[in-house]
């Protein structure tokens, strides 16, 4: 198989090895724009709902657990 690959003409073996060169280089531009568009919509401005429902659901929380405590 070896033999095959170097017996090719050398004529075009120049481009060959600058379109290898480019298809390797290629591979981590083309990573670094999709770890940066993954990050910008990753980093994207949500809607802020506040705490309130966190705070109700730890009073709700608060509650039961005096509840339990009262029993005794």
């Amino acid at each position: 198989m070896v033999n095959l690959l170097i017996s090719q003409s050398r004529s075009h073996v120049g481009l060959e090895v600058g379109m290898g060169a480019l298809a390797w280089l290629l591979i981590p531009l083309v990573a670094a724009v999709g770890a940066g568009l993954w990050g910008s919509w990753a980093n994207r401005t949500r809607k802020a709902r506040g705490d309130g429902p966190e705070l109700d659901g730890y009073a709700r929380f608060r509650a039961a657990m005096e509840r339990s405590h009262s029993g005794t």
